[in-house]
């Protein structure tokens, strides 16, 4: 464990959120796009949810190699380079002149993001004893709904206002402050423990030889299996919502957005609450609570009919589903304490390859206008995803 004061591990909470905050906007801006980018690239919504799937997919697979650059360069270092080239490659994703080129800027920007959450969580692993654990990850992960938050409103806004590359202008923007920021916090830093004994790091090659090993572990397969099936239920649902509430619940671009913050309020509702949630209910209590809502919420967004059930739907999906979530988090960072960089990517792999096989289905349910029912089949498969993860906790 760490030996970092707590004014330093909160100001290193607080630029890792920063970051966290920017990465997640990134991830989530272009879900309540895919119609307009549709429209203005003459293509289908399906087709122009590329955008999502290509991030995901790029996003998961980066983090096989992530983890160990994070093993043995050092999790902020690696954070604070990553950060740096989302900026870049935010400002060039501003500049797509067509659908393809687009495409393969949001694959950049998956690329680079890829080292920013999952490596924060696993340094919040490293420094926080697990008693402390649910808590200060509940508190990084308040920073990167907001984020989700303000990725899908202003997603939603700009498409429909001032232009969705606009959207790209401001994320180049706050990566570009949040990389500032980072990297003055790694050099003063390194300024302090210049005359230290500096800790014995693997070599690269045996970083990369340890994820292998990883998964050879039954209980890292579990967790991982167990976290794609998340990702492609809740993850892949989550990126149709705006465009559900678009054409069903006859609301605008913008609106859309803005009824899918709640999906945010609801995992600020948890994130705040985290530790009284805890002692109520205990991590199985949350893992069944979570499960609950997110299926009655799915169901609800499926088949209700006002705006104001598209409005609650959202809200305790978002409120369940991070309950289950934060849960299998705290399980992710405790499954192989001695490698956690190399564990917790593998975990955020296991979930982005989830998510994207989530959203090639869901695209195919768009385009037959069969979304309503994609939904309700989430559901039901998000009740048998409460069964498994309930099964994992308490045996850390």
């Amino acid at each position: 464990m760490s030996t970092l004061t707590p004014a330093d591990e909160r100001q290193h909470l607080t630029l890792l959120g920063l970051a966290g905050f920017a990465s997640m906007a990134s991830m989530r801006i272009c879900d309540p796009m895919l119609v307009v980018l549709g429209q203005e690239f003459q293509v289908s919504t399906g087709d122009a949810s590329a955008v999502v799937s290509v991030f995901a997919v790029v996003y998961g697979v980066l983090q096989l190699f992530y983890g160990p650059l994070g093993e043995r360069f050092g999790k902020l270092r690696v954070v604070s380079l990553a950060v740096s080239a989302c900026a870049v490659f935010s400002a060039i994703t501003a500049l797509s002149v067509n659908l393809p080129m687009l495409v393969i800027m949001r694959g950049f920007m998956g690329a680079a993001a890829a080292g920013i959450i999952p490596l924060s969580m696993a340094w919040v692993g490293d420094q926080v004893p697990y008693e402390r654990r649910q808590e200060t990850l509940a508190k990084l992960m308040s920073a990167t709904v907001l984020g989700m938050m303000s990725g899908l409103w202003f997603g939603g806004f700009a498409a429909d206002t001032v232009g969705w590359r606009s959207a790209f202008v401001l994320l180049a923007a706050m990566f570009g402050v949040a990389a500032v920021l980072l990297l003055r916090r790694l050099r003063q830093q390194a300024k302090r423990q210049a005359q230290s004994v500096p800790a014995a790091t693997p070599g690269l090659w045996a970083a990369f030889r340890l994820t292998g090993q990883l998964l050879g572990t039954p209980r890292v397969r579990w967790i991982l299996t167990v976290t794609a099936a998340e990702g492609a239920l809740v993850f892949g649902a989550m990126a149709f919502m705006p465009t559900h509430l678009h054409q069903q619940f006859g609301l605008s671009v913008v609106a859309a957005g803005s009824v899918m913050m709640l999906y945010g309020v609801g995992g600020l509702l948890y994130s705040q609450m985290a530790r009284r949630w805890l002692a109520w209910l205990g991590e199985r209590g949350l893992v069944r609570t979570g499960a609950a809502l997110v299926v009655v919420g799915l169901l609800v967004l499926a088949w209700g009919s006002g705006v104001w059930l598209g409005m609650l739907a959202c809200l305790m999906t978002g409120l369940g589903f991070y309950m289950l979530h934060n849960t299998l988090q705290v399980q992710a960072t405790q499954m192989a304490p001695a490698a956690r960089g190399s564990a917790v990517t593998l975990f955020a792999c296991s979930l982005f390859f989830g998510q994207s096989t989530g959203v090639l289905l869901m695209a195919q349910s768009v385009d037959l206008g069969w979304l309503a029912y994609a939904f309700t089949a989430a559901a039901v498969g998000v009740s048998g995803l409460g069964v498994l993860v309930y099964r994992l906790v308490g045996r850390h």
